[in-house]
């Protein structure tokens, strides 16, 4: 499933609702929300903060569903192409940094 599609699923469940669309910065801070609860995950599993035996357990890919979900939205509230976006940062990385680590 590329960028696009994902954007236009996201679009289409979107727009059946009123609502529609929040503002960008509304989605900015949902988002936010979202990577601190990917951190959370992520601390819990490889760093000293371990879960207290009473909090759920969820799934990282969840988590980053739920982010790749809220950028779409972003992305969509603000006209942008998310693939055509991605080619564009891979090409600045592949000049740019082309040669900053060790290769394999």
């Amino acid at each position: 499933m590329s960028l696009k599609d994902v954007q236009k699923e996201v679009d289409e469940w979107i727009v059946q609702y009123t609502e529609g669309y929040w503002k960008p910065h509304e989605i900015l801070v949902r988002l936010m929300e979202e990577i601190g609860e990917l951190s959370r995950e992520v601390n819990h599993i490889y760093g000293p903060k371990k879960k207290k035996s009473t909090e759920e357990i969820k799934e990282m890919k969840d988590e980053i569903a739920d982010i790749l979900f809220t950028l779409s939205c972003l992305a969509n509230s603000l006209n942008i192409d998310l693939d055509e976006a991605f080619k564009e940062s891979m090409k600045k990385y592949h000049s740019r940094d082309k040669d900053r680590w060790e290769k394999r």
